[in-house]
């Protein structure tokens, strides 16, 4: 049965989704996430750690609502409020598990995303979004979809769509390995990871933007690459200091399943054919609670940096919605 199951977890990660139509669209609404605490080791009592890292938590998470799961990417205010996109185009707003009580509670949300002005007829498959970032200064937001090259900037609040460009060098990348991850450096440049277009020497291809990318007078990206840890592909990154990224990367295979790779990259001076080399510093298998990692985020807390990190189960019945949270040691923060 083990085997089959993920034989069945193959097939929804490599196979490209039905071309229907948009159908059974998302109705916005109130949310409710129900939260369960898992030990982070399979039958360990004791507080395990991971890499570097201090594990701080770990939770399945679910919902009555029958769209709510496929994260894809997220982001965790200081407060300890989750605001996810999963890959269907549907943003989810709920607090996170360990929310302490005295911290402002945001409104529970579920809502599609917004839509360009006559594109509301596309098929699902389409809108597969993967990557999201934010502007804390201007409030606006960046999500890149995979299917169809993508990036589309909105407006505080994701009230509108604001603008969105395809660029050719996204549009050679495989169909399903388009812009898997979204990193908006401190300094507003942009960095865009395929996941399955390959750059040479086991690295993928990552696209520099020098300013917004939903710009027409944003000029052509520059191509650098990436190199994951053997076997692994990028699925999301965050900037953790000036020039150093943790990068998170799955691979999945017939004997373990699901299993990620969490990666510090120590960038080089960012210019064309730049090369990334991500150092494994932890890595989430069996025993190790382990599903469909997809997503990072950041957060704040009485003075140290917290990195969650969370699952994309497909909506599928043999996968589940995971949410670690672990700290981040301050060695890890300066370079």
């Amino acid at each position: 049965m083990q085997r089959i199951l993920l034989i069945l977890a193959l097939a929804v990660l490599l196979f490209p989704a039905k071309h229907s139509t948009k159908d059974n669209p998302v109705v916005a609404g109130a949310l409710l996430v129900r939260s369960e605490a898992v030990p982070l080791v399979s039958g360990t009592a004791a507080a395990p750690s991971l890499g570097p890292f201090i594990w701080r938590g770990s939770w399945v998470l679910r919902s009555d609502s029958k769209d709510f799961g496929g994260i894809s990417a997220m982001l965790v205010s200081d407060d300890q409020s989750v605001l996810a996109l999963a890959d269907s185009a549907t943003l989810m707003g709920f607090p996170a598990p360990s929310r302490p009580h005295s911290a402002p509670a945001r409104r529970q949300f579920i809502a599609p995303l917004p839509i360009k002005a006559g594109y509301q007829d596309w098929p699902n498959w389409k809108w597969d979004s993967e990557s999201l970032v934010h502007d804390p200064v201007s409030d606006r937001y960046w999500v890149g979809f995979e299917m169809i090259d993508w990036i589309c900037r909105y407006s505080p609040g994701f009230s509108r769509v604001e603008s969105c460009r395809v660029w050719p060098e996204m549009l050679a990348w495989p169909k399903t390995g388009g812009a898997e991850a979204m990193v908006r450096l401190t300094d507003g440049r942009f960095l865009i990871f395929s996941e399955m277009a390959y750059g040479g020497a086991n690295a993928n291809q990552l696209l520099l933007f020098a300013a917004d990318p939903t710009e027409q007078s944003t000029p052509r990206p520059q191509m650098l690459t990436y190199r994951p840890p053997q076997g692994f592909r990028p699925t999301d990154a965050v900037q953790i200091a000036p020039n150093r990224l943790l990068v998170l990367n799955r691979r999945v295979t017939l004997y373990q399943g699901f299993t990620a790779s969490i990666a510090v990259v120590d960038m080089p001076p960012l210019k064309e054919g730049a090369h990334l080399v991500g150092r494994e510093i932890a890595r989430l298998e069996p025993p190790v609670l382990s599903d469909n990692y997809e997503a990072l985020a950041l957060s704040k807390e009485n003075g140290r940096t917290m990195l969650w990190v969370a699952s994309d189960d497909n909506l599928q019945f043999f996968q589940r919605t995971l949410l670690l949270k672990l700290q981040v040691p301050d060695s890890l923060l300066r370079n």
